[in-house]
Protein backbone atom coordinates (compact mmCIF):
# COMPACT_ATOMS: atom_id res chain seq x y z
CA UNK A 1 0.00 0.00 0.00
CA UNK A 2 1.22 3.51 -0.87
CA UNK A 3 1.91 5.24 2.45
CA UNK A 4 1.19 8.71 1.08
CA UNK A 5 -1.80 7.65 -1.04
CA UNK A 6 -3.25 4.54 0.64
CA UNK A 7 -6.44 4.72 -1.41
CA UNK A 8 -4.82 5.08 -4.82
CA UNK A 9 -6.73 2.86 -7.23
CA UNK A 10 -9.83 2.81 -5.01
CA UNK A 11 -13.18 4.20 -6.15
CA UNK A 12 -15.66 5.93 -3.86
CA UNK A 13 -19.14 7.36 -4.20
CA UNK A 14 -19.99 10.07 -1.67
CA UNK A 15 -23.70 10.73 -1.93
CA UNK A 16 -24.57 14.11 -0.48
CA UNK A 17 -21.16 15.70 -1.00
CA UNK A 18 -22.19 19.25 -1.80
CA UNK A 19 -21.28 20.69 1.59
CA UNK A 20 -20.64 19.91 5.23
CA UNK A 21 -19.47 16.48 6.29
CA UNK A 22 -20.05 14.97 2.86
CA UNK A 23 -17.82 17.51 1.15
CA UNK A 24 -14.88 16.89 3.46
CA UNK A 25 -15.37 13.13 3.41
CA UNK A 26 -14.97 13.34 -0.36
CA UNK A 27 -11.95 15.66 -0.06
CA UNK A 28 -10.17 13.50 2.51
CA UNK A 29 -10.77 10.35 0.46
CA UNK A 30 -9.21 12.26 -2.40
CA UNK A 31 -6.28 13.33 -0.24
CA UNK A 32 -5.66 9.61 0.34
CA UNK A 33 -5.53 9.07 -3.43
CA UNK A 34 -9.03 7.82 -4.24
CA UNK A 35 -11.17 8.51 -7.26
CA UNK A 36 -14.29 10.06 -5.75
CA UNK A 37 -17.65 10.47 -7.42
CA UNK A 38 -19.39 13.33 -5.63
CA UNK A 39 -23.16 13.68 -5.95
CA UNK A 40 -25.70 16.22 -4.79
CA UNK A 41 -28.60 18.31 -6.00
CA UNK A 42 -26.95 21.72 -6.25
CA UNK A 43 -24.84 22.34 -9.34
CA UNK A 44 -23.63 25.49 -11.04
CA UNK A 45 -26.75 25.33 -13.21
CA UNK A 46 -29.40 24.69 -10.54
CA UNK A 47 -30.00 24.89 -6.80
CA UNK A 48 -31.78 22.50 -4.51
CA UNK A 49 -34.69 23.54 -2.30
CA UNK A 50 -32.13 24.54 0.35
CA UNK A 51 -30.97 27.48 -1.77
CA UNK A 52 -27.33 27.10 -0.76
CA UNK A 53 -24.39 28.51 -2.79
CA UNK A 54 -22.11 25.45 -2.54
CA UNK A 55 -22.03 23.25 -5.64
CA UNK A 56 -21.09 19.67 -6.36
CA UNK A 57 -18.59 20.84 -8.99
CA UNK A 58 -16.72 22.79 -6.31
CA UNK A 59 -16.48 19.67 -4.17
CA UNK A 60 -15.09 17.63 -7.08
CA UNK A 61 -12.49 20.33 -7.74
CA UNK A 62 -11.47 20.28 -4.08
CA UNK A 63 -11.04 16.49 -4.26
CA UNK A 64 -8.73 16.82 -7.24
CA UNK A 65 -6.78 19.66 -5.62
CA UNK A 66 -6.27 17.45 -2.55
CA UNK A 67 -4.58 14.79 -4.68
CA UNK A 68 -7.42 12.55 -5.78
CA UNK A 69 -9.64 12.42 -8.83
CA UNK A 70 -12.89 14.24 -8.19
CA UNK A 71 -15.92 13.75 -10.43
CA UNK A 72 -19.02 15.79 -9.68
CA UNK A 73 -22.45 14.64 -10.80
CA UNK A 74 -25.70 16.45 -10.12
CA UNK A 75 -28.25 13.93 -8.87
CA UNK A 76 -31.40 13.83 -6.78
CA UNK A 77 -31.15 10.69 -4.64
CA UNK A 78 -34.93 10.49 -4.32
CA UNK A 79 -35.04 9.62 -8.01
CA UNK A 80 -34.00 5.98 -8.55
CA UNK A 81 -33.39 6.57 -12.25
CA UNK A 82 -30.89 9.35 -11.59
CA UNK A 83 -29.07 7.25 -9.01
CA UNK A 84 -28.96 4.22 -11.31
CA UNK A 85 -27.46 6.47 -13.98
CA UNK A 86 -24.73 7.57 -11.55
CA UNK A 87 -23.87 3.96 -10.70
CA UNK A 88 -23.93 2.93 -14.37
CA UNK A 89 -21.45 5.70 -15.12
CA UNK A 90 -19.14 4.54 -12.32
CA UNK A 91 -19.35 1.00 -13.64
CA UNK A 92 -18.62 2.09 -17.21
CA UNK A 93 -15.69 4.33 -16.21
CA UNK A 94 -14.17 2.33 -13.34
CA UNK A 95 -15.67 -1.16 -13.34
CA UNK A 96 -15.83 -1.24 -9.54
CA UNK A 97 -16.91 0.60 -6.41
CA UNK A 98 -14.94 0.22 -3.17
CA UNK A 99 -16.54 2.78 -0.84
CA UNK A 100 -20.11 4.04 -0.59
CA UNK A 101 -20.81 6.95 1.76
CA UNK A 102 -24.47 7.81 2.32
CA UNK A 103 -24.39 11.35 3.69
CA UNK A 104 -27.61 12.57 2.12
CA UNK A 105 -29.71 14.81 4.38
CA UNK A 106 -30.99 18.14 3.03
CA UNK A 107 -33.67 18.65 5.68
CA UNK A 108 -32.09 21.52 7.63
CA UNK A 109 -34.69 24.19 8.23
CA UNK A 110 -37.59 21.81 7.66
CA UNK A 111 -37.96 20.20 11.06
CA UNK A 112 -39.35 21.88 14.16
CA UNK A 113 -37.84 21.77 17.64
CA UNK A 114 -40.90 23.13 19.42
CA UNK A 115 -43.87 21.19 18.07
CA UNK A 116 -45.33 17.84 19.04
CA UNK A 117 -45.96 15.31 16.26
CA UNK A 118 -49.67 16.11 16.11
CA UNK A 119 -48.97 19.85 15.91
CA UNK A 120 -46.44 19.53 13.09
CA UNK A 121 -47.04 19.66 9.35
CA UNK A 122 -47.42 16.03 8.31
CA UNK A 123 -46.42 16.58 4.69
CA UNK A 124 -43.23 18.34 5.75
CA UNK A 125 -42.46 15.61 8.29
CA UNK A 126 -42.88 12.85 5.74
CA UNK A 127 -40.70 14.79 3.31
CA UNK A 128 -37.98 14.97 5.98
CA UNK A 129 -38.08 11.18 6.28
CA UNK A 130 -37.91 10.81 2.50
CA UNK A 131 -34.85 13.08 2.37
CA UNK A 132 -33.15 11.37 5.31
CA UNK A 133 -34.11 7.72 4.86
CA UNK A 134 -35.50 7.00 1.40
CA UNK A 135 -32.47 8.61 -0.27
CA UNK A 136 -30.12 6.24 1.54
CA UNK A 137 -32.21 3.22 0.59
CA UNK A 138 -32.45 4.28 -3.06
CA UNK A 139 -28.69 4.82 -3.23
CA UNK A 140 -27.74 1.56 -1.55
CA UNK A 141 -30.19 -0.39 -3.71
CA UNK A 142 -28.53 0.96 -6.85
CA UNK A 143 -24.89 0.94 -5.72
CA UNK A 144 -24.49 -2.26 -3.71
CA UNK A 145 -24.55 -4.65 -6.71
CA UNK A 146 -21.43 -2.87 -7.97
CA UNK A 147 -19.83 -2.64 -4.53
CA UNK A 148 -20.20 -6.38 -3.79
CA UNK A 149 -18.72 -7.34 -7.14
CA UNK A 150 -15.43 -7.82 -5.31
CA UNK A 151 -14.85 -8.44 -1.58
CA UNK A 152 -13.81 -5.72 0.84
CA UNK A 153 -16.34 -3.01 0.07
CA UNK A 154 -17.14 -0.38 2.70
CA UNK A 155 -20.49 1.34 3.34
CA UNK A 156 -20.61 4.35 5.68
CA UNK A 157 -24.00 5.62 6.82
CA UNK A 158 -23.56 9.14 8.19
CA UNK A 159 -25.99 10.16 10.91
CA UNK A 160 -26.19 12.32 14.03
CA UNK A 161 -25.50 10.53 17.30
CA UNK A 162 -24.16 7.15 18.26
CA UNK A 163 -26.48 4.19 18.77
CA UNK A 164 -25.93 4.40 22.52
CA UNK A 165 -26.77 8.11 22.58
CA UNK A 166 -29.85 7.89 20.37
CA UNK A 167 -31.25 4.91 22.26
CA UNK A 168 -31.18 6.84 25.52
CA UNK A 169 -32.12 10.36 24.40
CA UNK A 170 -35.08 11.89 22.61
CA UNK A 171 -33.77 14.17 19.87
CA UNK A 172 -36.40 16.85 20.64
CA UNK A 173 -38.17 16.58 17.26
CA UNK A 174 -40.18 13.46 16.35
CA UNK A 175 -39.15 13.49 12.70
CA UNK A 176 -35.51 14.33 13.41
CA UNK A 177 -35.29 11.61 16.05
CA UNK A 178 -36.81 9.02 13.73
CA UNK A 179 -34.63 10.04 10.78
CA UNK A 180 -31.34 9.71 12.64
CA UNK A 181 -32.31 6.50 14.44
CA UNK A 182 -33.38 4.96 11.13
CA UNK A 183 -29.97 5.57 9.56
CA UNK A 184 -28.30 3.87 12.53
CA UNK A 185 -30.47 0.81 12.07
CA UNK A 186 -29.93 0.87 8.32
CA UNK A 187 -26.17 0.54 8.83
CA UNK A 188 -26.70 -2.43 11.14
CA UNK A 189 -29.04 -4.12 8.65
CA UNK A 190 -26.55 -3.61 5.82
CA UNK A 191 -23.78 -5.05 7.95
CA UNK A 192 -25.75 -8.29 8.16
CA UNK A 193 -26.46 -8.36 4.43
CA UNK A 194 -22.84 -7.65 3.44
CA UNK A 195 -21.24 -10.29 5.67
CA UNK A 196 -21.38 -12.99 3.03
CA UNK A 197 -19.73 -10.70 0.48
CA UNK A 198 -16.74 -9.64 2.55
CA UNK A 199 -18.22 -6.18 2.97
CA UNK A 200 -18.33 -3.83 5.94
CA UNK A 201 -21.10 -1.40 6.90
CA UNK A 202 -20.94 1.09 9.75
CA UNK A 203 -22.79 4.15 10.96
CA UNK A 204 -20.71 7.22 11.66
CA UNK A 205 -21.46 10.48 13.44
CA UNK A 206 -19.51 13.70 13.81
CA UNK A 207 -19.67 15.65 17.02
CA UNK A 208 -20.76 19.30 17.17
CA UNK A 209 -20.03 20.02 13.52
CA UNK A 210 -18.90 23.43 12.26
CA UNK A 211 -20.53 23.09 8.87
CA UNK A 212 -21.15 26.04 6.58
CA UNK A 213 -24.70 26.25 7.97
CA UNK A 214 -23.52 26.14 11.57
CA UNK A 215 -20.96 28.88 11.04
CA UNK A 216 -23.65 31.07 9.48
CA UNK A 217 -26.01 30.31 12.37
CA UNK A 218 -23.45 31.67 14.82
CA UNK A 219 -22.49 34.59 12.58
CA UNK A 220 -18.85 33.55 12.40
CA UNK A 221 -16.33 32.17 9.93
CA UNK A 222 -13.97 29.26 10.35
CA UNK A 223 -11.25 31.79 11.19
CA UNK A 224 -13.37 33.44 13.92
CA UNK A 225 -15.44 30.46 15.09
CA UNK A 226 -14.40 30.81 18.72
CA UNK A 227 -16.35 34.07 18.89
CA UNK A 228 -19.52 31.98 18.58
CA UNK A 229 -18.94 30.62 22.09
CA UNK A 230 -20.52 33.81 23.40
CA UNK A 231 -23.82 32.55 21.96
CA UNK A 232 -23.28 28.91 22.92
CA UNK A 233 -20.29 28.05 25.13
CA UNK A 234 -20.43 24.42 23.97
CA UNK A 235 -19.23 25.58 20.55
CA UNK A 236 -15.77 25.46 22.12
CA UNK A 237 -16.01 21.67 21.71
CA UNK A 238 -17.02 21.77 18.05
CA UNK A 239 -15.11 20.18 15.19
CA UNK A 240 -14.58 20.84 11.51
CA UNK A 241 -15.87 18.51 8.77
CA UNK A 242 -12.23 17.60 8.12
CA UNK A 243 -12.32 15.45 11.25
CA UNK A 244 -15.03 13.05 10.07
CA UNK A 245 -13.52 13.13 6.58
CA UNK A 246 -10.20 11.90 7.90
CA UNK A 247 -12.06 9.24 9.83
CA UNK A 248 -13.69 7.82 6.72
CA UNK A 249 -10.37 7.88 4.84
CA UNK A 250 -8.63 6.04 7.68
CA UNK A 251 -11.40 3.46 7.85
CA UNK A 252 -11.32 2.89 4.09
CA UNK A 253 -7.53 2.40 4.16
CA UNK A 254 -7.63 -0.12 7.03
CA UNK A 255 -7.21 -3.66 5.64
CA UNK A 256 -8.77 -4.98 8.85
CA UNK A 257 -11.83 -2.69 8.76
CA UNK A 258 -14.20 -5.69 8.80
CA UNK A 259 -13.74 -5.78 12.56
CA UNK A 260 -15.97 -2.68 12.67
CA UNK A 261 -18.83 -4.33 10.75
CA UNK A 262 -22.16 -3.26 12.24
CA UNK A 263 -20.55 -0.77 14.63
CA UNK A 264 -21.83 2.66 15.53
CA UNK A 265 -18.78 4.95 15.35
CA UNK A 266 -17.90 8.59 15.93
CA UNK A 267 -15.21 10.82 14.48
CA UNK A 268 -13.57 10.92 17.92
CA UNK A 269 -13.56 7.13 18.27
CA UNK A 270 -11.88 6.76 14.90
CA UNK A 271 -9.35 9.48 15.75
CA UNK A 272 -8.41 7.58 18.90
CA UNK A 273 -8.05 4.35 16.92
CA UNK A 274 -6.16 5.69 13.91
CA UNK A 275 -4.28 8.62 15.42
CA UNK A 276 -5.46 11.46 13.16
CA UNK A 277 -6.51 14.93 14.31
CA UNK A 278 -8.91 17.65 13.33
CA UNK A 279 -7.66 20.44 11.05
CA UNK A 280 -6.24 22.38 14.02
CA UNK A 281 -4.32 19.41 15.42
CA UNK A 282 -6.78 18.73 18.26
CA UNK A 283 -8.91 15.64 18.92
CA UNK A 284 -12.30 16.83 20.17
CA UNK A 285 -14.40 14.13 21.78
CA UNK A 286 -17.87 15.63 21.69
CA UNK A 287 -19.86 12.56 22.75
CA UNK A 288 -17.75 11.95 25.87
CA UNK A 289 -17.99 15.65 26.64
CA UNK A 290 -21.76 15.53 26.21
CA UNK A 291 -22.05 12.61 28.64
CA UNK A 292 -19.60 13.83 31.27
CA UNK A 293 -20.02 17.60 31.15
CA UNK A 294 -23.44 18.44 29.72
CA UNK A 295 -25.10 15.29 31.04
CA UNK A 296 -23.72 15.80 34.53
CA UNK A 297 -24.44 19.53 34.59
CA UNK A 298 -20.77 20.45 35.04
CA UNK A 299 -19.30 23.83 34.03
CA UNK A 300 -18.16 24.11 30.44
CA UNK A 301 -14.57 23.02 29.96
CA UNK A 302 -12.57 21.68 27.04
CA UNK A 303 -9.74 20.40 29.23
CA UNK A 304 -9.27 16.70 28.61
CA UNK A 305 -11.83 16.66 25.82
CA UNK A 306 -9.95 18.06 22.81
Amino acid sequence: MNATAPLKGRVALVAGATRGAGRQIAVQLGAAGATVYCTGRTTRERQSEMGRPETIEETAEMVTAAGGNGIGIGADHLDPRQVRDVVARIDAEQGCLDVLVNDIWGAEGLFSWDKKLWEDDLDVGLHILRLAVDTHIVTSHAALPLLVRRPGGLVVEVTDGTAQYNESRYRVSFFYDLAKASVLRMAFALSEELKGFGGTAVSLTPGFLRSELMLEHFGVTEASWRDGAAKDPHLAMSETPVYIGRGVAALAADPDRARWNGASLSSAALAKEYGFTDADGSRPDWWRYDAEVIGEGRPVTTEGYR
